[in-house]
């Protein structure tokens, strides 16, 4: 507010220093026309003093020049008080209101008519970029203990602290993002990861409740769905983790960016899962980042296809890659060496028996 009154003062002051001339009453210069008639009296009296005109004469003219030198002044000023008057009125319209709009205009533009109030006592000794996280983490934890319902505030901190180890202040501070700032799936998910980062990693039923509440908001919410899968896992049921994770591959693009995490995590489920990957895939896979891992099982199975496209006898080779494909979530392509492993093997009986006894319970037509 403070600083909006003194931009209107100094508004004001701009268009003091443009109307104060303005109002001052214009000086006339004597125009031609008046001057000759002033040079005419002046003849005629030198003529009646040297004799020349009688002082009747003299007095008559007088009288006549006079009569048009005054006729003369009114016109002169009042076409130079018209035309000033026009000029001043156009220059005053533009202090008056072209002055301010067209300031009002730049500082939308080039300003910042919504940034806060930034006390000089309150801004650091140290500027951000120079500043290491920490540093910065507690100059946000100190705002927020004096500005506790700052909803944005808790928003940012939250999953730095998160990123920090910081767990038990993660959980209170996604708490306090979704009081202050309202109820999201995204929110609620946040809040269950946390909460399952604080149990260990593991996903608490307090975690299970936050990821049941996202998914009413949103069923598609990516986090509460893959730690839903993590439950599940951990309970016991990797057949339902598994299944989890494949959906969630199936319906997403291939350039997500949590694709590689969902691979990963499908190559080191146990149970049913684990035996659609083949197992030097996930033999060679334990010590790989989640990008890496996804990388390296992309390629073996791309090379499991060629190989079978070259000889088409191996039975086991098709089944390991469509079980393969239908865990990195390829369900088009799984049909298809679907297709292609029963045109390879279709001149042997006993080879496709064996191909249709384990393609069973895939839940792939045809």
């Amino acid at each position: 507010m403070s600083l909006w009154f003194v931009l209107a003062l100094m508004t004001a002051a701009a268009v003091f220093a443009v109307l104060w001339p303005l109002g001052r009453a214009p000086r006339l210069r004597p125009g031609g026309e008046t001057a000759i008639y002033k040079d005419q009296l002046a003849e005629v009296e030198r003529d009646r003093a040297a004799g020349l005109i009688s002082a009747a004469d003299a007095e008559a003219a007088q009288i006549e020049i006079s009569r048009r030198l005054l006729a003369s002044a009114r016109s002169e000023q009042g076409a130079v008080v018209t035309t000033h008057l026009k000029v001043r009125r156009a220059v005053a319209l533009f202090a008056l209101v072209g002055l301010p709009l067209m300031s009002g205009a730049l500082y939308l533009a080039y300003g910042a008519p919504t940034l806060g109030d930034f006390p000089l006592a309150a801004r650091p000794a140290v500027p951000p970029a120079q500043a290491s996280l920490e540093t910065l983490v507690a100059q946000v934890e100190a705002h927020l203990e004096k500005n506790p319902k700052d909803g944005r505030g808790w928003e940012v901190l939250a999953p730095v602290l998160l990123k920090l180890g910081r767990t038990g202040d993660a959980v209170r501070a996604y708490r306090n993002s979704v009081e202050f700032n309202g109820e999201t799936a995204v929110r609620r998910a946040d809040l269950g990861e946390a909460i399952a980062a604080a149990a260990g990693g593991v996903v608490t039923a307090e975690a299970r409740q936050e990821f049941e509440r996202a998914l009413k908001l949103d069923a598609g919410e990516v986090k509460a769905r893959y730690f839903t899968a993590v439950a599940a896992q951990q309970d016991g049921k990797p057949d339902q983790a598994g299944a989890i994770w494949r959906e969630m591959l199936k319906s997403a693009p291939d350039n997500v960016p949590w694709r590689p995490l969902v691979v990963q995590a499908l190559a080191q489920l146990g149970g049913g899962a684990a035996r659609e990957l083949p197992s030097d895939v996930a033999t060679a896979a334990n010590d790989m980042t989640a990008a890496q891992r996804a990388e390296m099982i992309g390629g073996m199975v791309e090379r499991l296809a060629a190989r079978l496209k070259q000889n088409g006898d191996d039975v086991d080779g098709w089944l390991r890659l469509v079980r393969a494909y239908m865990v990195l979530g390829q369900i088009d392509k799984a049909k298809q060496a679907v297709a292609d492993a029963r045109q390879a093997t279709g001149g042997n009986p006993e080879r496709l028996r064996v191909l249709n006894d384990g393609l069973k319970g895939l839940g792939l037509e045809g």
